[in-house]
């Protein structure tokens, strides 16, 4: 065992020590016994206990921990403490300027175990007023767990956008291709991305290679009519070169996933595809045209054999927005600016505010008394800004055993609830499912938020049996979340067309915890897509008499 693993070992005993509240004195102790141990000039593991306890700095206690762990590849200690510790907790360690003291804050003030939580709370701003932290400090755990997601080499979507659309038009600017597209996982809005795929007309040859060369790319390898390379930051490139008269072929091939790809083949028997356009090789297989978002095995021919492709949503659809915070909790912005950037910049019809409640601590929830001082200064912008309107709700935590924060007097003075779980992520599928749907049955349930709780790269969701929980809400006739944060991007698009076929209407949430928050409402309708959603079949498409309607009548069934 070589001295930096010894050394690495007693760091984080010393961390966890220090985490859990024990002797600062044997604290120090360890944490400099893992100083002497790295610094040493020999190895230590070859040593008998009687020579470790000579070591200058270590002692009879440190070396004994030394001894054991060498010799039993563990320390009773430390096992003992990682037992008490989450896994998410001890990774957490690892993040450069969190050291115990700011990591037991986390854990323990803010409800946070493990990182993927830790960068959605960075997302919404959770950290700055924790004991210990600010923005500066906010913003480098950001950055230094993005860099750590992008060492596995995949991207959300929206961390690589700007990047690919950059990357497509220097292409058309200084290689200068008859035509260049993206193709991919990106051209069908996947949510995670591997790689960055591009197709372009023209023919590979050396100057084209020595231009790459030039940018700042690695690792290139020249295939036949094929570049892959990536960046500094870890995206994967691939460049592929075709004829003008494979476009077509070429555009469906590299965008549909093989499964699409593969079924469109056999569809086609062998038919002449050269130099036809996309629309017309879907013709020529007796099909109409199918959007490269659904292009990936998951229904879509039968639809379109059917005749029954979606008018699929566009982000010009959307009418209002629903499930936003604001300072009355864990926002950034007050609920007039947030309202007045709905109303003037993106010219939206309404505004749904949806501030925490009274259990969600972490986030400072609403209790009784603040909830009412809210709905005053809602009642007082909405005659200063009228007709736009501001809508009373509420992102209510859905409890352990299903119920909603807040009484039924108090959940009666909202205009709609979108009930959330946000605590005991670790129920068994069955619990977790059940829970669901005691919200759901909740009268005064209007929409079911973020139903895994998912974060994209960082936590997986809770299990639920998705068709029990959608067949609930079709019951129940609750709204089912598509929040639109690029980390949740929750419900599945892979579910959207159950939740459309049982007739459950989906609304694009941004879930916004400050104004630029409301962007995420485009990757939002992005994912729609996928799911085949039209603006038929989502809440917030429909204008504001629409939907004040809907909300009404919700309110009326609640007093039966």
């Amino acid at each position: 065992m070589e001295n930096k693993t010894i050394a690495r070992t007693l760091r984080l005993l010393s961390q966890l020590m220090e985490l859990h509240n024990e002797n600062p004195f044997k604290v120090k102790s360890v944490a400099n016994a893992a100083f002497k141990v790295d610094k040493l000039p020999y190895p230590i593991a070859p040593k008998s206990l009687d020579e470790i306890e000579q070591v200058d700095g270590l002692g009879k206690s440190i070396a004994s921990k030394i001894w054991e762990l060498v010799h039993s590849n563990t320390i009773e200690d430390l096992s003992d403490l990682l037992k008490q510790t989450p896994p998410g907790i001890v990774e957490m360690m690892k993040i450069k300027g969190l050291g115990p003291k700011k990591i037991l804050v986390i854990w323990k003030d803010l409800g946070i175990e493990s990182v993927g939580e830790l960068y959605y709370a960075c997302n919404e701003n959770r950290l700055i007023e924790a004991k210990g932290f600010g923005l500066k400090t906010q913003e480098e755990i950001k950055k230094t767990i993005e860099f750590n997601m992008a060492s596995n080499g995949r991207f959300l979507y929206a961390q690589v956008e700007s990047f690919a659309e950059a990357i497509l038009e220097r292409i058309k600017a200084e290689i200068q291709p008859e035509f260049a597209c993206l193709t991919g996982q990106y051209r069908r809005r996947a949510e995670i991305i591997d790689s960055i795929d591009l197709l372009l007309v023209k023919e590979l040859n050396n100057t084209i290679l020595a231009k790459l060369e030039s940018w700042d790319l690695k690792d290139l390898q020249v295939l036949e009519n094929q570049i892959n390379c990536q960046t500094e930051q870890g995206i994967k490139i691939k460049l592929s070169f075709v004829k003008k008269a494979e476009l077509g072929w070429e555009l469906i091939s590299q965008t549909g996933n093989p499964e699409h790809v593969e079924t469109l083949r056999a569809m086609l028997k062998g038919s002449d595809v050269s130099g036809k356009s996309e629309e017309e090789i879907y013709e020529l297989a007796g099909l109409p045209f199918i959007e490269p978002e659904l292009r990936e095995g998951n229904g879509e021919f039968k639809l379109a054999e059917s005749n029954s492709l979606p008018d699929l949503i566009q982000y010009s659809d959307l009418k209002g927005s629903l499930h936003n915070h604001s300072t009355w909790s864990d926002g950034i912005h007050t609920l007039e600016e947030m309202a007045l950037f709905c109303k003037n910049d993106l010219k939206l019809e309404y505004f749904g505010i949806c501030d925490h409640s009274k259990s969600a601590f972490y986030a400072n929830g609403l209790n009784e008394t603040r909830l009412a001082a809210q709905q005053r200064e809602i009642d007082e912008l909405n005659k200063k800004l009228s007709p736009f309107r501001i809508f009373k709700g509420i992102e209510s935590d859905i409890l352990y055993d299903g119920s909603l924060d807040y009484s039924n007097d108090v959940l009666a003075s909202f205009d709609f609830v979108v009930a959330s779980v946000h605590s005991i992520l670790n129920m068994n599928e069955e619990k977790a499912t059940e829970r669901l749907i005691k919200a759901i049955e909740n009268p005064y349930t209007t929409i079911l938020g973020h139903p895994t709780g998912r974060l994209l790269l960082s936590r997986s969701g809770y299990p639920i049996d998705h068709k029990k929980v959608i067949d609930a809400c079709a019951e129940n006739q609750v709204i089912i979340e598509i929040n639109a944060n690029p980390l949740r991007l929750d419900l599945d698009w892979r579910w959207h067309q159950y939740a459309i076929s049982k007739g459950v209407l989906l609304s694009i949430n941004p879930d916004a915890h400050r104004k630029e928050g409301f962007n995420d409402m485009k990757y939002g309708t992005f994912v729609a897509r996928k799911g085949g959603l039209s603006k038929e079949n989502c809440l917030n498409a429909m204008n504001l008499d629409q939907i004040s309607i809907l909300f009404e009548q919700k309110k009326k069934k609640q007093k039966l």
